[in-house]
């Protein structure tokens, strides 16, 4: 359990995290989410130490990060996928990780084979491609085995395979009952790995929720008709206090509604139909519509885009 309470940064006079308090569970992948400049990065570094809070505290099951003896044996982290000395091989770089935190040296070799690195592991890491660094951060993150992984941005210069690998391990170890923080502009992917979401704004907490909670409660919801008689459809819905909306592509929309309820209705009124299906916004809309407010650049037309569908 990694708990957070009332966490302050600021850089002069820059507010970059403003009081965030909340708790990142194991057994979930927690997606954190936010605009750029959200201070997303902040948090994480503060976390792991790297950056002292102002004011507030997070503390890994009741201690500080520093306070913990061989701390990659607690915390696995990828903060910088390429923030690795250039002149070291893949695997000196982990065995000096492991040795510094007393891991055994064939634990290198095993991380490097799980990643899919290990036929590169005697390169020097500054010819590195950008999907070769990720998988190489990864592997420091998983050195020592840790219950909680923290993970910003891992899926940035992964082809597909690599995305679906790094989304089905994120999965498993939760299901190990492991804590998995991870960060990613990637919504599409996010939507379809993250159990619950932390999203911030301008350094302050907008939502602490389950998946399913936050597009439920900040995207559209609506059920899409097709039917070869309209106006029959119109009158029955009307006559039940439905409101129904024609689409430009001749199929009709009802807001919101219960799917059963406008079946059984359309069926009383000997209505045809060729389509009945409830659709849902997708995370991004929620996304863009939760954080429209909190967004530092916007180019013209798209800080509203999703809010308007």
């Amino acid at each position: 359990m990694i708990t957070l309470t009332d966490l302050t940064k600021r850089y002069g006079s820059t507010l970059a995290v403003d009081r965030l308090s909340f708790r990142i569970r194991p057994g979930l992948v927690t997606g954190f989410l936010g605009p750029n400049g959200a201070g997303k990065s902040t948090t994480m570094r503060m976390i792991v130490g790297l950056d002292r809070p102002t004011g507030g505290q997070v503390v890994i099951d009741g201690s500080r990060y520093d306070r913990i003896g061989e701390p990659l044996r607690r915390v696995g982290a990828m903060l910088d996928a390429q923030g690795t000395h250039g002149g070291r091989s893949a695997r000196d770089h982990l065995r000096w990780l492991a040795q510094s935190n007393r891991i055994p040296a064939k634990r290198v070799e095993e991380v490097l084979e799980k990643v899919g690195i290990a036929e590169v592991a005697g390169r020097r890491t500054r010819g590195f491609s950008l999907g070769m660094s990720q998988r190489l951060g990864i592997a420091a993150a998983l050195l020592g085995d840790p219950p909680i992984l923290l993970l910003d941005e891992p899926v940035n210069g992964l082809d597909p395979e690599g995305v679906r690998w790094i989304r089905t391990l994120m999965r498993n170890l939760a299901e190990e009952g492991r804590t998995i923080f991870v960060s990613s502009h990637l919504m599409s992917e996010m939507a379809i790995t993250a159990d619950h979401l932390v999203v911030i704004g301008r350094g302050r907490l907008l939502a602490d929720t389950s998946m399913a909670e936050f597009i439920d409660a900040n995207a559209r919801s609506w059920i899409r008709i097709r039917s070869p008689q309209p106006e029959q459809l119109l009158d029955a819905l009307a006559g039940a206090g439905i409101t129904a909306r024609r689409d430009d592509d001749g199929t009709f929309e009802v807001e919101g509604g219960d799917t059963e309820r406008v079946g059984d209705v359309l069926a009383e009124g000997g209505v045809t139909l060729h389509e009945l299906s409830p659709r849902h916004a997708s995370l991004e809309e929620a996304f863009i519509r939760m954080t429209e407010d909190s967004v530092e650049y916007s180019a013209e037309g798209t800080a509203h885009e999703g809010a308007a569908k």
